[in-house]
């Protein structure tokens, strides 16, 4: 596994400040998207699904409300043990690096709200999908949530001000390096935001690498056809490569 100084997330996503800057990404937000996905996937209730890089578990969550058997894996600790405050059956919050070998199969694998991309390395871009793939059942669907970078920079507000729950953020966005990058400044502290500047065709070849394959993108959590003009999100709908072996080869 690579390791990096720049590590943000094993610094940021555990702060109090995280879920307050995020708060309007809030349950309706989760439930709109979830209730599309699913109606789209066609997951029967006895399914097992993988929330990866869950946070406090709102998506997570909702699945379970919804009937299913779900897990929750992130890396920070205080955002896991904020999920595991919801207790119940067939639900369950585990703290870990999305780069380490999953624990189970899955019927699905969903990772959501931009929680791909943030390593140096590409190595370890693929050392995820590799593990995704490991961990999927036979004909099970994974989804990806990413933002649309191109429209993403060229909208990109490279200087802000909020105050959010008297909580007051100073946050400056450029690009560096084929990274889109976001200084938080809160608390009297510095934390940072990085995210590789992926677009369809870049993840497409990762995807390829591990052997899935792209069988639908959606723009938004509408599940709207991906305009890369125009659309905010960029969602991709994998499923694992089928081998087909010719009859010779077992004469």
């Amino acid at each position: 596994m690579t390791k990096s100084k720049t590590d943000w997330f094993e610094t940021w996503f555990d702060t109090p400040y995280y879920p307050i800057l995020y708060k309007h990404r809030d349950e309706k937000e989760a439930e709109l998207f979830m209730n599309n996905i699913l109606e789209y996937c066609q997951l029967p209730k006895n399914s097992h699904i993988l929330d990866l890089g869950c946070g406090q578990g709102r998506h997570s969550i909702f699945l379970h409300k919804l009937g299913y058997q779900v897990t929750g894996i992130d890396l920070s600790k205080n955002r896991i043990n904020a999920a595991k405050e919801y207790k119940a059956a067939n639900i369950q919050f585990v703290q870990a690096d999305m780069r380490t070998a999953f624990p189970e199969k899955y019927d699905a694998i969903f990772n959501l709200f931009t929680s791909f991309g943030y390593f140096l390395e590409e190595e370890d871009d693929l050392r995820i999908l590799q593990n995704i793939k490991n961990s999927l059942t036979e004909n099970g669907i994974v989804v990806i949530d990413f933002l649309n970078t191109l429209l993403a920079t060229k909208n990109m507000v490279s200087n802000e001000l909020k105050e959010i729950d008297n909580t007051h953020f100073t946050i400056d966005r450029y690009i560096n390096n084929g990274f889109l990058m976001k200084e938080i400044q809160v608390g009297g502290k510095k934390y940072y935001e990085r995210v590789k500047c992926l677009d369809l065709e870049s993840i497409g070849r990762l995807v390829h690498q591990v052997g899935f394959r792209i069988i639908d993108t959606f723009g938004d959590y509408h599940l709207n056809p991906f305009d890369v003009k125009k659309s905010p999100r960029l969602i991709i709908v994998l499923k694992a490569e089928t081998i087909r072996l010719n009859n010779s080869q077992f004469d």
